[in-house]
């Protein structure tokens, strides 16, 4: 669209809708549209909510509901072949009828995992289709140099994994990390899928805590997700998608979330249920992420027993 064209409009961002909202959009609408659409009656066919959200979660990636509604049209049609073959007791959809009439699942929603070691730490995205969860994961190179970056990173997002590195590097002292071992090897920093593209700042904070984590040696803890900008000052700077993101999270198994501070606001955003579920940490430097990421806190300083990361005031 030409740009003169799009400054005359009013641009509303809608955000795609929850899993509870798909299901109650299918029990009140959408079911009963395709049971007319195949000649079904209620004494023939019926689904349960399991089977529902396995139709949301593993047959389809949408922030609508287009898909959801294709696939249970195909399964009404399905019961009434059944129907007119002289079969009429009824049909009730469970998880396991799913499969058995759509075939194995086309989706496979990450989940949080149960182990990460050092260097592997949970961040959170937002697609057009909603949010998701994703892994960075970083690898020393002995003996390498530089930094290598893989899983279809967009020119933004590799700039957030070089300001990452910088930070940590110049910053050494600080976390209990020896410059020398970050300047005399290389490291490897990979998002997996890789042949999904991926671009935008708001995994900087999840690529300084699995750097931190693999420098450190110290994991990043598993019931941990993150988003944010960050700045070679080590501030954390606010990012778009939050709801969406949060969601994802939540849906993976995740129940600590760390947030830059200025997207507090959105956590009103969130269904109560769900934010009931959640510890929401907000962080206005990188340190405040690292010190609430790392599994047990950030590693000793040699020259003394016990350690905190110092966050000392970015304007002085």
């Amino acid at each position: 669209m030409p740009r003169p064209l799009l400054d005359r409009m009013e641009i509303i961002r809608i955000s795609g809708y929850t899993e509870d909202e798909k299901l109650e959009i299918v029990k009140r609408h959408l079911l009963k549209k395709q049971m007319t659409a195949a000649g079904l009656k209620s004494t023939e066919f019926s689904i349960s909510d399991n089977a529902i959200l396995d139709l949301i979660r593993y047959y389809t990636r949408e922030a609508g509901v287009r898909q959801l509604e294709r696939a249970i049209g195909n399964l009404a049609r399905k019961i009434a072949l059944r129907v007119a073959e002289g079969k009429t007791e009824k049909t009730v959809i469970g998880a396991a009828e799913v499969k058995q009439f759509l075939g194995p699942p086309r989706f496979h929603p990450e989940e949080a995992r149960t182990e990460m070691p050092p260097g592997v730490a949970t961040g959170m995205a937002w697609t057009e289709m909603g949010g998701e969860v994703l892994f960075i994961e970083a690898t020393e190179l002995p003996g390498g140099s530089g930094l290598t970056l893989t899983g279809q990173l967009g020119d933004v997002m590799k700039e957030s994994a070089q300001a990452a590195r910088s930070y940590l590097w110049s910053h050494a002292g600080e976390f209990g990390i020896d410059p020398e071992k970050i300047k005399q090897n290389g490291v490897h920093l990979h998002v997996p899928a890789g042949a999904i593209p991926k671009d935008g700042p708001s995994a900087g904070v999840t690529m300084a805590s699995a750097l931190a984590s693999l420098y450190t040696g110290r994991k990043v803890r598993v019931d941990t997700a993150m988003t944010g900008e960050i700045t070679l000052s080590g501030l954390v700077f606010p990012v778009g998608g939050v709801k969406e993101k949060v969601l994802a999270a939540h849906r993976a198994g995740i129940r600590r979330i760390i947030l830059p501070s200025q997207n507090e606001h959105d956590i009103d955003e969130i269904p109560d249920d769900v934010r009931r579920d959640l510890e929401v940490i907000p962080a206005d430097r990188v340190c405040d992420v690292i010190r609430a990421a790392l599994e047990t806190g950030p590693p000793k300083k040699p020259e003394t027993d016990g350690f905190t990361v110092p966050c000392a005031d970015p304007k002085s």
